[in-house]
């Protein structure tokens, strides 16, 4: 997973903070259909590409803490690899359980070619 905010950069990625939006990627790192782990202010998130639309929610099972990128992207879900909870990765609500509660998601905006969340 890419720490965009350590004191050590992982990646030619940095943590750039613009009025709450801080920028984890570029539009091209993504394709459309890929998944990405990233880490900001010390929260786990999946970063996804669905058809060009960009959407961030957490990367950690609400059911059992596993990964959410080691799972699978289909469409606008995303299923855990572990016990096979779907979540949605436009709002983070569970479409399939055995999770209880829905991912958090957080707010995306692209400026250019950059892709940027607000935590």
């Amino acid at each position: 997973m890419e720490n965009l905010l350590s004191h050590e950069p992982k990646s030619n990625v940095t943590g750039v903070q613009t009025v709450g939006f801080i920028k984890v990627a570029s539009t091209n790192d993504l394709k459309p259909g890929e998944m990405k782990g990233i880490e900001v202010q010390g929260k786990e998130i999946c970063l996804t590409n669905v058809n060009g639309s960009f959407y961030a929610i957490g990367n950690r099972c609400t059911h059992a803490g596993c990964m959410l990128t080691d799972g699978t992207l289909n469409g606008s879900n995303i299923k855990c690899s572990c016990h096979f909870s779907v979540f949605n990765v436009q709002t983070g609500a569970i479409v399939k359980g055995p999770a209880a509660e829905p991912e958090p998601s957080y707010q995306v905006k692209l400026e250019n070619d950059q892709v940027l969340i607000n935590v």
